[in-house]
């Protein structure tokens, strides 16, 4: 059994477990294209950007930033919604930098890091990450991106940065997400697992044996402050 006293830092994904992502989309979205149909046009949207992280993860792409990324996306909305506005578009695009946090998420974190160095992993790129957490009111102690690894989760890379700035073996370092995904990425390299349900995250399969799996980060926290 994992008790606290193996971890070392925790690490948290960021999109779809800190923040709403799909509430903040479709917001952007419903802004921008306000007579379209929000539910197939955030699709579009997520469909374009887990196919093309996909084709970079398999060397597919050469590396694009997830801003590039969020523009093509943006692009395609907004064609398909007959969506001519410049600065509309330009605006959706980044849309991914305001994001409102769960409810748990900046308390939940607050209390994490009294106890353990607390970063972020995003597939979000640096200047995204900052101003993202930023707007959220989420605090690291730091904030960390698939940028730097020029790939995406699940990359090996990707979870290696974490590793490597916490300066500890992988089995003492812990990931979390609302992602089962995400989760066997980072079991991949050694790495805890925690997996904290979302309504919009990627449940465990029958398969998935992770660490921890938790129904908020409030119960997360009891469970390590419990050791």
């Amino acid at each position: 059994m994992t008790r606290a006293t193996d971890i070392d830092a925790v690490v948290f994904d960021v999109l779809g477990t800190m923040v709403d992502e799909p509430r903040g989309l479709t917001a952007a979205i419903a802004e921008a294209a306000p007579a379209g149909d929000t539910a197939e046009l955030l699709a579009l949207w997520q469909r374009h950007i887990e196919r093309e992280q996909d084709r970079i993860v398999k060397g597919e792409r050469p590396f694009a930033t997830a801003d590039v990324l969020d523009g093509e996306a943006a692009a395609i909305v907004a064609e398909h919604a007959q969506v001519a506005d410049a600065a509309a578009v330009a605006r959706l695009a980044r849309a991914g930098r305001r994001h409102t946090a769960w409810p748990d998420a900046a308390a939940g974190l607050e209390r994490l890091a009294r106890t353990f160095p607390v970063l972020a992993l995003s597939n979000a790129n640096r200047s995204a990450l900052l101003h993202l957490t930023a707007h959220a009111g989420l605090r690291w102690h730091q904030a960390l991106s698939a940028e730097d690894a020029r790939t995406y989760k699940p990359a090996p890379g990707v979870y290696r940065l974490a590793v490597e700035a916490v300066g500890s073996p992988p089995e003492r370092v812990l990931m979390v997400a609302a992602h089962a995904w995400d989760l066997r990425g980072a079991q991949a390299i050694g790495m805890k697992t925690a997996y904290v349900r979302r309504p919009v995250g990627d449940p465990p399969g029958p398969d998935d044996a992770f660490d921890w799996q938790c129904e908020s980060l409030g119960e997360l926290a009891e469970a390590l402050e419990a050791g």
